[in-house]
């Protein structure tokens, strides 16, 4: 392992005789584990400002899925079921049994689908900027958004993500963004079986509006809640640490789900219409 300072140290395991790189907080006694899951063609470098924030509450771990960032490539791409497995073998390999999932964008079906396979080892998903369904389609739509959002994110952002980008190669981002975008996340979360936050942003150009996400989750179970951040766009992660940090712990903690004062950027609760 190696020191990254304020109480962070990053490694690999291996998995499937491939290196998986990770980063890990220090472990808080009692907590369960919290453990960050990136989107597409990026590494997890831009969740570390909200891993940083919730490190005080548990052990945060924010691993590289395999053929992202520091992560040894695979033969080949591999999918959301494949990288839902992957994952699953990565928490198997840092003896993790039971973890709380924060993912991002790709993340989110990631998430989900580790929910629905393996239910016993997920506590609570937070899924950030779910993006997949029929909002994302067709493909040249999807591009679009995702362009726009590139204008609306800060710019430091772009840092992060365009070496990333240009590792993960243009023919793996087209492929895998193609599959996320027909990914049906919101009906997806309407059946997770386990208690699931969404945290959503009001200039997020690959979200529905909120009166869409309201009518989609007419019929999601009472431990589904979404919350609105207005004046984020996709990478609520990185843009706005404070504020998602603060609703998660809010979330987490069985607490009313409020504005946090000292952070950018404001958040409501969507009241959902339940059948």
């Amino acid at each position: 392992m190696v020191d990254m300072g304020a109480g962070w140290t990053e490694s690999t395991v291996e998995v499937e005789g491939h290196d998986v790189f990770y980063r890990v907080s220090d472990p808080v006694p009692g907590a369960l584990p919290i453990v960050h899951v990136h989107g597409f063609a990026i590494s997890g470098a831009y969740l570390m400002p909200t891993a940083r924030a919730l490190a005080g509450r548990a052990s945060n771990v924010v691993p590289d899925l395999p053929g992202y960032g520091r992560s040894a490539n695979w033969e080949y791409t591999l999918g959301i079921p494949a990288l839902a497995l992957a994952l699953l073998k990565i928490l198997d390999a840092l003896e993790l049994d039971r973890v709380i999932l924060v993912g991002n964008s790709l993340g989110c079906p990631i998430s989900l689908e580790v929910a629905h396979a393996a239910p016993d080892r997920v506590d609570r998903i937070v899924l950030v900027s779910p993006a997949g369904g029929v909002h994302n389609q067709g493909l040249g739509r999807a591009i679009r958004q995702l362009a726009i959002d590139g204008a609306r994110e800060n710019r430091r952002m772009a840092r992060v993500a365009v070496p990333d980008y240009l590792r993960f190669g243009p023919v793996n981002t087209f492929h895998l963004f193609s599959e996320m975008t027909r990914f049906p996340s919101l009906e997806r979360l309407l059946k997770t079986p386990v208690p699931t936050l969404a945290v959503i942003g009001s200039k997020d150009p690959l979200m529905p509006p909120p009166v869409r996400v309201r009518e989609v989750s007419r019929l999601a179970s009472d431990h589904t809640t979404v919350a609105l951040i207005e004046g984020a766009a996709h990478a609520i992660n990185f843009s706005h640490p404070g504020e998602l940090s603060h609703v998660i712990s809010s979330w987490l903690d069985g607490r009313e789900i409020v504005d946090d004062p000292d952070s950018p950027g404001y958040t409501r609760v969507l009241q959902l219409p339940r059948s």
